[in-house]
């Protein structure tokens, strides 16, 4: 899947952080997942990125298979909108090292570290899916 170019891209802004919930309504669907697949009806999402995290050699250890279970789990409940995983290797530093420059620091830093990891992944994948085409 490209991007098209003629299409405006938006920078990428985090909306919520929506905590992994393995308690599952009367559907059977995990809470969390419901609460993405309702999130991407909001915002008309048309693509959904996961961070699968991979080891700084390349290897995929065993988070790396929980998340790609995830993803599967989550592709069923969001379709026809895709799920895609992405290497997320070095999200986490990377938002921190750009929220201490912008002055957030401690238990500030601590609360948006993860939202800030995601926009990290998120606009890594755009970045190379714009070299792609």
């Amino acid at each position: 899947m490209g991007i098209d170019h003629n299409t405006f891209v938006r920078p990428v802004s985090p909306v919520v952080t929506v905590p992994r919930d393995r308690e599952t309504g009367d559907d059977g669907t995990p809470k969390d997942m419901a609460e993405l697949a309702r999130l991407v009806a909001e915002h008309e999402v048309t693509e959904v990125v996961v961070g699968l995290p991979v080891a700084l050699n390349g290897r995929e250890g065993v988070a790396a298979g929980h998340v790609r279970a995830y993803a599967e789990r989550l592709s069923a409940v969001l379709a026809p909108v895709p799920v895609v995983l992405t290497d997320e290797r070095m999200s986490t530093v990377v938002a921190s090292r750009r929220l201490s420059e912008r002055g957030v620091k401690g238990k500030r830093q601590r609360a948006v570290v993860d939202q800030a990891a995601a926009v990290e992944i998120l606009q890594g994948w755009l970045n190379a899916q714009r070299r792609q085409t």
